[in-house]
């Protein structure tokens, strides 16, 4: 999965953020980070230095948050219950559980004790027993997290995961730093978290596409933006098969610990916070199509493309007439 998901995130990469062989001033950069296959392009006379800039700020973060370096904020978190954190940390955290809270628990970053029963955090994927997921969920609950300053505090056996919501945070690091350099002309592609800093440099909106969730190697179609976030999450982007044939997302659903079975495909959202709308794919794909459209409707501030195991794809009016269909799937508009 993870090969054929960095061909994936190169393949959007080429096709999504070319300007032009005469551009000038034109600098890219790729690094792997985040379990993930990071491309950075940048345009103007500071465009070398933003690149390199942006690449610095996600190998930093990913030493704070990854579950998995024995020297990260979370690892050490995990491992002793309650930790002081750097500041980055403790803000990201925060903010995630504020969506948390929004969602009403359909994101919850305490889910890591059920996603290492499921085999998620390693190479050992299994379907676990119902009481070994149960034990698993007795272990979860993000309204049980503290954060007083830089300490972050958990109950016995609870373990936090940012990754829902990192990528995100991440990106928006990033077009921050391109920013502070000089640079107003820039995409970034974090393996299908792509945010966007002004326009190309002809002044014309970004062209992202969206993969098409029933052959990731195709796109669904393209969105056209301005310094804005895409996030997609998908139950096609992380999965193992049984030996019966049946497949496991790593999308779960907090209430269930099992993977979640809305009836979506995927959930790609578009805003100006690429935290938010990282945490945001996660939560309404767990949530379904209607309850998606419900909570857009009460908190609004993005936007939507929702597709359903039937293919169909849902769109939110705002960007009815910036979306380019590009597999003849069925389109439909949401009226709220």
């Amino acid at each position: 999965m993870k090969k054929i998901r960095i061909i994936i995130a190169a393949l959007l990469t080429a096709l999504l953020s070319s300007c032009g062989n005469a551009e000038q001033n034109e600098a890219s950069r790729e690094l792997f980070a985040m379990d993930t296959l990071v491309s950075v392009k940048a345009y103007g006379t500071e465009s070398e230095q933003a690149v390199n800039a942006a690449a610095d700020r996600i190998t930093e973060l990913e030493k704070l948050l990854s579950v998995t370096d024995e020297t990260s904020d979370i690892f050490r978190l995990n491992s002793s219950g309650s930790a002081i954190v750097s500041e980055e940390t403790a803000e990201l955290t925060a903010d995630a559980l504020s969506l948390c809270r929004l969602t009403g628990g359909a994101l919850d970053i305490s889910l890591y004790p059920v996603l290492r029963e499921w085999g998620f955090t390693t190479d050992e994927k299994h379907v676990p027993t119902d009481e070994e997921i149960e034990a698993a969920l007795a272990k979860t609950g993000y309204e049980k997290i503290i954060i007083e300053g830089d300490r972050i505090s958990l109950p016995e056996g609870h373990m936090i995961d940012l990754g829902s919501c990192a990528k995100g945070r991440a990106g928006d690091e990033m077009i921050a730093a391109v920013s502070e350099v000089g640079v107003t002309s820039a995409i970034i592609n974090l393996g299908g978290n792509v945010q966007t800093l002004g326009s190309k440099p002809d002044g014309s909106e970004w062209s992202v596409g969206i993969a098409n969730p029933f052959s990731p190697n195709e796109l669904l179609g393209i969105v056209r933006v301005r310094d804005k976030a895409v996030v997609t999450s998908g139950g096609y982007q992380r999965y193992f098969t049984d030996d019966d044939g049946n497949v496991y997302i790593h999308i779960l659903d907090p209430d269930t610990g099992r993977p979640a079975d809305s009836g979506l495909a995927s959930v790609t959202v578009i805003g100006d916070c690429g935290m938010t709308c990282d945490g945001l794919s996660t939560a309404l794909f767990v949530m379904g199509k209607d309850k998606a459209v419900r909570f857009r409707r009460e908190n609004g501030g993005f936007d939507m493309v929702l597709v359903d195991n039937s293919g169909t794809v849902f769109i939110t009016p705002d960007i009815a007439g910036s979306f380019v269909n590009s597999s003849g799937a069925p389109v439909e508009i949401i009226y709220e």
